[in-house]
Protein backbone atom coordinates (compact mmCIF):
# COMPACT_ATOMS: atom_id res chain seq x y z
CA UNK A 1 0.00 0.00 0.00
CA UNK A 2 1.47 3.13 -1.20
CA UNK A 3 1.01 6.46 1.18
CA UNK A 4 -1.79 9.47 -0.56
CA UNK A 5 -0.69 12.67 0.15
CA UNK A 6 -3.71 15.22 -0.54
CA UNK A 7 -3.38 19.05 0.08
CA UNK A 8 -6.63 19.93 -0.22
CA UNK A 9 -9.75 22.23 1.06
CA UNK A 10 -11.55 22.42 4.38
CA UNK A 11 -14.83 23.36 4.29
CA UNK A 12 -18.10 24.20 6.35
CA UNK A 13 -21.19 23.32 4.77
CA UNK A 14 -24.40 24.67 4.82
CA UNK A 15 -26.80 22.80 3.22
CA UNK A 16 -30.65 23.77 2.00
CA UNK A 17 -33.52 21.74 1.31
CA UNK A 18 -35.44 23.30 -1.63
CA UNK A 19 -38.39 22.68 -4.00
CA UNK A 20 -36.25 24.10 -6.75
CA UNK A 21 -32.60 26.05 -7.11
CA UNK A 22 -33.47 30.01 -6.44
CA UNK A 23 -33.64 32.24 -9.93
CA UNK A 24 -32.37 35.54 -10.23
CA UNK A 25 -34.12 37.43 -8.29
CA UNK A 26 -36.65 35.10 -6.47
CA UNK A 27 -36.24 34.72 -2.58
CA UNK A 28 -37.10 31.14 -1.40
CA UNK A 29 -37.88 29.20 1.63
CA UNK A 30 -35.43 26.64 2.34
CA UNK A 31 -37.23 23.73 3.85
CA UNK A 32 -34.45 22.53 6.28
CA UNK A 33 -30.92 23.64 6.94
CA UNK A 34 -28.15 21.04 7.80
CA UNK A 35 -24.45 21.62 8.09
CA UNK A 36 -21.50 19.21 7.81
CA UNK A 37 -17.79 19.19 7.05
CA UNK A 38 -16.96 19.21 3.58
CA UNK A 39 -14.72 20.51 0.79
CA UNK A 40 -13.87 18.20 -1.75
CA UNK A 41 -10.16 18.13 0.16
CA UNK A 42 -11.50 16.83 3.07
CA UNK A 43 -14.43 15.04 1.62
CA UNK A 44 -11.81 13.24 -0.70
CA UNK A 45 -9.13 12.46 2.48
CA UNK A 46 -11.93 10.92 4.45
CA UNK A 47 -13.29 8.70 1.12
CA UNK A 48 -8.97 7.67 0.59
CA UNK A 49 -9.29 6.72 4.42
CA UNK A 50 -12.36 4.53 4.06
CA UNK A 51 -11.39 2.94 1.58
CA UNK A 52 -8.28 1.50 3.25
CA UNK A 53 -5.59 3.75 2.16
CA UNK A 54 -2.90 5.64 4.19
CA UNK A 55 -3.98 9.14 3.29
CA UNK A 56 -2.73 12.45 4.83
CA UNK A 57 -4.00 15.57 4.73
CA UNK A 58 -2.32 18.96 4.40
CA UNK A 59 -4.42 22.20 4.48
CA UNK A 60 -5.64 25.34 6.69
CA UNK A 61 -8.74 25.76 8.68
CA UNK A 62 -9.88 28.85 10.58
CA UNK A 63 -10.49 28.87 14.62
CA UNK A 64 -14.11 28.14 13.50
CA UNK A 65 -13.10 24.82 12.25
CA UNK A 66 -10.99 23.22 14.51
CA UNK A 67 -13.19 20.42 14.75
CA UNK A 68 -12.78 19.49 11.02
CA UNK A 69 -9.11 17.88 11.75
CA UNK A 70 -10.50 15.79 14.67
CA UNK A 71 -13.27 14.23 12.26
CA UNK A 72 -10.92 13.91 9.63
CA UNK A 73 -8.65 11.91 12.09
CA UNK A 74 -11.56 10.08 13.59
CA UNK A 75 -12.06 8.50 9.94
CA UNK A 76 -8.45 7.31 10.11
CA UNK A 77 -7.03 10.59 8.17
CA UNK A 78 -3.29 11.56 9.48
CA UNK A 79 -3.86 15.09 9.83
CA UNK A 80 -0.28 15.95 11.55
CA UNK A 81 -0.28 18.70 8.68
CA UNK A 82 -3.16 20.35 8.71
CA UNK A 83 -2.62 24.02 9.76
CA UNK A 84 -4.59 27.13 11.05
CA UNK A 85 -5.02 30.50 9.98
CA UNK A 86 -6.45 33.97 11.11
CA UNK A 87 -9.26 33.69 7.90
CA UNK A 88 -12.25 31.97 8.72
CA UNK A 89 -12.46 28.39 7.38
CA UNK A 90 -13.74 27.87 3.69
CA UNK A 91 -16.96 27.11 3.45
CA UNK A 92 -19.73 26.16 1.05
CA UNK A 93 -23.65 27.43 0.42
CA UNK A 94 -25.22 24.26 -1.14
CA UNK A 95 -28.96 24.15 -2.55
CA UNK A 96 -29.88 20.59 -3.06
CA UNK A 97 -34.16 20.20 -4.58
CA UNK A 98 -36.18 17.79 -4.30
CA UNK A 99 -34.41 15.45 -7.06
CA UNK A 100 -30.94 14.98 -4.67
CA UNK A 101 -29.15 17.58 -7.39
CA UNK A 102 -27.23 19.85 -5.93
CA UNK A 103 -25.61 23.67 -6.70
CA UNK A 104 -22.92 25.09 -4.34
CA UNK A 105 -21.74 28.69 -3.95
CA UNK A 106 -18.12 28.51 -2.83
CA UNK A 107 -16.37 30.84 -0.36
CA UNK A 108 -11.98 30.05 -0.20
CA UNK A 109 -11.24 31.32 3.18
CA UNK A 110 -8.27 29.65 4.83
CA UNK A 111 -7.83 27.54 2.08
CA UNK A 112 -6.77 30.26 -0.26
CA UNK A 113 -3.94 31.01 1.99
CA UNK A 114 -1.40 27.95 1.56
CA UNK A 115 2.43 29.36 1.27
CA UNK A 116 5.13 27.53 -0.31
CA UNK A 117 7.11 27.22 2.74
CA UNK A 118 3.96 25.24 4.40
CA UNK A 119 3.45 23.02 1.50
CA UNK A 120 6.89 22.23 1.54
CA UNK A 121 6.80 20.97 5.19
CA UNK A 122 3.62 19.61 3.66
CA UNK A 123 5.84 17.40 1.16
CA UNK A 124 8.55 16.38 3.57
CA UNK A 125 8.97 12.63 3.82
CA UNK A 126 7.47 11.91 0.57
CA UNK A 127 9.00 10.82 -2.63
CA UNK A 128 8.99 8.50 -5.46
CA UNK A 129 5.95 5.78 -5.50
CA UNK A 130 3.60 8.13 -3.05
CA UNK A 131 0.63 10.37 -4.57
CA UNK A 132 -0.52 13.55 -4.59
CA UNK A 133 -4.31 14.35 -4.76
CA UNK A 134 -4.75 17.78 -5.70
CA UNK A 135 -8.05 19.86 -6.14
CA UNK A 136 -8.87 23.23 -7.41
CA UNK A 137 -10.11 24.73 -3.75
CA UNK A 138 -6.77 25.38 -2.90
CA UNK A 139 -4.44 28.04 -4.52
CA UNK A 140 -0.31 27.23 -5.08
CA UNK A 141 -1.97 24.52 -7.32
CA UNK A 142 0.91 25.06 -9.82
CA UNK A 143 3.80 25.10 -7.42
CA UNK A 144 2.59 22.12 -6.00
CA UNK A 145 2.29 20.33 -9.56
CA UNK A 146 6.26 20.81 -10.14
CA UNK A 147 7.03 19.46 -6.60
CA UNK A 148 5.16 16.55 -7.12
CA UNK A 149 7.28 16.07 -10.29
CA UNK A 150 10.80 16.78 -8.74
CA UNK A 151 10.16 14.50 -5.90
CA UNK A 152 8.86 11.82 -8.11
CA UNK A 153 5.24 11.65 -6.92
CA UNK A 154 2.65 10.11 -9.03
CA UNK A 155 0.19 13.11 -9.26
CA UNK A 156 -3.83 12.99 -9.38
CA UNK A 157 -5.62 15.95 -10.42
CA UNK A 158 -9.46 16.72 -9.94
CA UNK A 159 -9.94 19.81 -11.55
CA UNK A 160 -12.77 21.03 -10.11
CA UNK A 161 -14.34 23.42 -9.27
CA UNK A 162 -13.33 24.25 -13.08
CA UNK A 163 -11.84 27.72 -13.99
CA UNK A 164 -10.29 29.01 -16.53
CA UNK A 165 -6.95 28.67 -14.68
CA UNK A 166 -6.74 25.82 -14.92
CA UNK A 167 -5.71 25.70 -18.23
CA UNK A 168 -2.51 27.51 -17.20
CA UNK A 169 -1.66 25.02 -14.94
CA UNK A 170 1.68 22.82 -15.98
CA UNK A 171 -0.66 20.06 -16.13
CA UNK A 172 1.64 17.71 -18.30
CA UNK A 173 2.92 17.02 -14.51
CA UNK A 174 -0.28 15.01 -13.89
CA UNK A 175 -0.33 11.38 -13.97
CA UNK A 176 -4.18 10.79 -13.64
CA UNK A 177 -7.10 12.92 -14.20
CA UNK A 178 -10.32 12.31 -12.25
CA UNK A 179 -12.69 14.61 -13.87
CA UNK A 180 -16.46 15.19 -15.18
CA UNK A 181 -17.91 16.00 -18.17
CA UNK A 182 -18.09 19.88 -16.94
CA UNK A 183 -14.54 19.91 -16.51
CA UNK A 184 -13.54 17.77 -19.55
CA UNK A 185 -15.55 20.09 -21.34
CA UNK A 186 -13.59 22.98 -20.24
CA UNK A 187 -10.20 20.93 -20.54
CA UNK A 188 -10.69 19.57 -23.75
CA UNK A 189 -13.64 21.56 -25.85
CA UNK A 190 -15.54 18.59 -26.48
CA UNK A 191 -19.18 17.80 -25.10
CA UNK A 192 -19.03 13.92 -25.99
CA UNK A 193 -17.60 11.33 -23.51
CA UNK A 194 -15.48 9.86 -25.67
CA UNK A 195 -14.33 12.56 -27.69
CA UNK A 196 -13.12 14.42 -23.99
CA UNK A 197 -10.96 11.53 -23.04
CA UNK A 198 -9.70 11.36 -26.27
CA UNK A 199 -8.95 14.38 -26.78
CA UNK A 200 -7.72 14.34 -23.10
CA UNK A 201 -5.14 11.60 -24.10
CA UNK A 202 -4.02 13.46 -26.99
CA UNK A 203 -3.34 16.35 -25.46
CA UNK A 204 -1.83 14.86 -21.95
CA UNK A 205 -0.31 11.31 -23.15
CA UNK A 206 1.36 10.69 -20.48
CA UNK A 207 -1.54 10.73 -18.06
CA UNK A 208 -4.47 8.18 -17.39
CA UNK A 209 -8.42 10.13 -17.97
CA UNK A 210 -11.01 8.89 -15.30
CA UNK A 211 -14.42 10.97 -16.93
CA UNK A 212 -17.23 10.82 -14.50
CA UNK A 213 -20.95 10.78 -15.77
CA UNK A 214 -23.22 11.00 -13.09
CA UNK A 215 -26.26 8.61 -13.64
CA UNK A 216 -24.30 7.46 -16.69
CA UNK A 217 -21.02 5.91 -14.55
CA UNK A 218 -17.75 6.16 -15.51
CA UNK A 219 -14.97 5.75 -18.51
CA UNK A 220 -11.24 5.09 -18.08
CA UNK A 221 -8.83 5.66 -20.71
CA UNK A 222 -5.12 5.04 -20.74
CA UNK A 223 -2.25 4.19 -23.16
CA UNK A 224 -3.22 1.02 -23.17
CA UNK A 225 -7.07 0.36 -22.58
CA UNK A 226 -10.63 1.76 -22.04
CA UNK A 227 -12.46 0.84 -19.77
CA UNK A 228 -16.29 1.93 -18.67
CA UNK A 229 -18.69 1.10 -15.64
CA UNK A 230 -22.21 1.64 -14.60
CA UNK A 231 -23.87 3.15 -11.84
CA UNK A 232 -26.11 0.82 -8.97
CA UNK A 233 -29.73 1.19 -8.75
CA UNK A 234 -29.94 3.35 -5.29
CA UNK A 235 -32.30 6.22 -4.28
CA UNK A 236 -30.58 9.84 -5.50
CA UNK A 237 -31.32 11.93 -2.14
CA UNK A 238 -27.82 13.60 -2.29
CA UNK A 239 -25.16 13.53 -4.95
CA UNK A 240 -23.26 16.24 -3.02
CA UNK A 241 -19.76 14.04 -2.71
CA UNK A 242 -20.55 11.56 -5.41
CA UNK A 243 -17.35 12.76 -7.37
CA UNK A 244 -15.19 13.10 -3.88
CA UNK A 245 -16.28 9.45 -3.13
CA UNK A 246 -15.47 8.52 -6.49
CA UNK A 247 -12.02 9.73 -6.22
CA UNK A 248 -10.99 8.53 -3.22
CA UNK A 249 -12.00 4.74 -3.85
CA UNK A 250 -10.07 4.98 -6.88
CA UNK A 251 -7.01 6.58 -5.79
CA UNK A 252 -7.02 4.11 -3.17
CA UNK A 253 -7.55 0.90 -5.42
CA UNK A 254 -4.91 2.05 -7.49
CA UNK A 255 -2.92 2.62 -4.13
CA UNK A 256 -2.86 -0.97 -3.51
CA UNK A 257 -2.25 -1.95 -6.67
CA UNK A 258 -5.40 -3.21 -7.78
CA UNK A 259 -6.59 -3.84 -11.15
CA UNK A 260 -7.79 -0.78 -13.19
CA UNK A 261 -11.83 -2.34 -13.66
CA UNK A 262 -11.63 -3.57 -9.81
CA UNK A 263 -11.05 0.32 -8.64
CA UNK A 264 -14.11 1.40 -10.93
CA UNK A 265 -16.17 -1.32 -9.77
CA UNK A 266 -15.72 -0.55 -5.69
CA UNK A 267 -15.41 3.76 -6.63
CA UNK A 268 -18.50 2.96 -8.59
CA UNK A 269 -20.63 1.46 -5.49
CA UNK A 270 -19.40 3.59 -3.39
CA UNK A 271 -20.17 6.52 -4.90
CA UNK A 272 -23.73 5.09 -5.38
CA UNK A 273 -24.04 4.54 -1.96
CA UNK A 274 -22.96 8.15 -0.86
CA UNK A 275 -25.46 9.47 -3.51
CA UNK A 276 -28.52 7.64 -1.47
CA UNK A 277 -27.30 9.35 1.82
CA UNK A 278 -27.26 12.80 2.87
CA UNK A 279 -24.98 15.36 3.04
CA UNK A 280 -20.67 15.36 1.77
CA UNK A 281 -18.51 13.79 4.31
CA UNK A 282 -20.86 12.19 6.62
CA UNK A 283 -22.31 9.75 2.89
CA UNK A 284 -19.21 8.49 2.49
CA UNK A 285 -19.29 4.55 3.08
CA UNK A 286 -16.61 2.28 4.62
CA UNK A 287 -15.05 -0.37 2.39
CA UNK A 288 -17.05 -3.09 4.53
CA UNK A 289 -20.47 -1.62 3.67
CA UNK A 290 -19.12 -1.08 -0.13
CA UNK A 291 -18.06 -5.09 -0.09
CA UNK A 292 -21.35 -6.16 1.58
CA UNK A 293 -23.79 -3.86 0.01
CA UNK A 294 -25.34 -6.36 -2.62
CA UNK A 295 -26.58 -3.64 -5.42
CA UNK A 296 -27.96 -3.99 -8.54
CA UNK A 297 -26.15 -2.54 -11.25
CA UNK A 298 -27.31 -0.19 -14.06
CA UNK A 299 -26.47 -0.30 -17.65
CA UNK A 300 -23.94 1.80 -18.89
CA UNK A 301 -24.25 4.75 -21.04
Amino acid sequence: MRRVLNIGSINIDYVYDVRHFVRPGETLSATALNIFPGGKGLNQSIALARAGASVFHAGRTGGDGRGMAELMERAGVNVDRVDSSGTNTGHAIIQVDGKGENCILLFGGANRELDRAYIDRAFSGFGKGDFLVLQNEVNEIAYMMESAAARGLYLVFNPAPFSPEVARYPLDRVDCFVLNEIEGNGLSGKDKPEEILNEMRSRFPRASVVLTLGGDGALYKDANEVLGHGVYEVKVVDTTAAGDTFLGYFIASLAADKPIAEALRLASIASSLAVSRKGASSSIPTLSEVLSAGLQPVSLR
